[in-house]
């Protein structure tokens, strides 16, 4: 009889902060090049720990957008690191990873060695949405990222940058609390993603900026 198959973690979203920490990557092949890009737009500090690495990862290098150390994985490798990611092909390495790093780790479709996951993300700017599935099936995950992209075009990420104004002029324009964030969900409801949709983004900064004069004065 087959052991049934283990309950995944309730894992806990989080988004990091990670400009300035330390971040570990084990392996230099296609996979840890996947996980290494990502990882550059966050202002990581980056260490490569691989014999040998993609021609990607070499152009990264050169850069000096990343730090190489051309050897295999040695124990200590991971002191002062915040994020650790396991991508090599050796199941062995990638355990003796897992079990070495004392921070958050990843091993690449190995759940049960990881304290978190990466879910599939879809960035448009500021807008930033995570999928997961717990690690089930990282291709649904996929495949749902796929569909939001259709759905969250680039004019969410332009008004976001026009919120980004509005929302610091309320602060200081609207002193009433209660006034100003009935204003601040008012401008990101339901309503007015519609109209961003139907009408585009000017109609819908005019329409902001409406409310927003109407909020200071009443």
């Amino acid at each position: 009889m087959h052991s049934p198959a283990p309950v995944p973690p309730a894992y806990y979203p989080l988004f990091l902060n990670l400009s300035k920490k330390r971040a570990v990557v084990i392996g230099g092949g296609k996979v840890a090049e996947r996980k290494i890009f990502p990882l550059l737009r966050t202002g990581a500090h980056i260490t490569v720990i691989s014999p040998e690495i993609t021609k990607k990862i070499g152009s990264a290098k050169q850069k000096k957008t990343i730090r190489h150390i051309a050897r295999q994985y040695r124990s200590g490798d991971l002191k002062d690191a915040f994020l650790v990611i396991a991508a090599t092909d050796s199941p062995v390495v990638n355990e003796q990873v897992s079990r070495d790093a004392p921070c958050l780790v990843n091993v690449v479709d190995t759940p049960h060695l990881c304290n978190c996951i990466v879910p599939s993300t879809m960035i448009r700017g500021p807008l930033n949405i995570a999928v997961s599935t717990s690690g089930i099936s990282p291709a649904l995950s996929r495949s749902i990222r796929k569909e939001l992209e259709k759905v969250y075009g680039c004019e969410f990420s332009q008004y976001l940058q026009s919120l980004r104004k509005i929302r610091q002029d309320a602060i200081e324009m609207i002193p009433d609390k209660r006034k100003r964030t009935e204003f601040l969900k008012c401008i990101a409801s339901e309503k007015m993603i519609r109209k961003l949709r139907g009408k585009g983004l000017q109609e819908m900064k005019k329409t902001a900026e409406a409310l927003l004069k109407k909020a200071k004065a009443s």
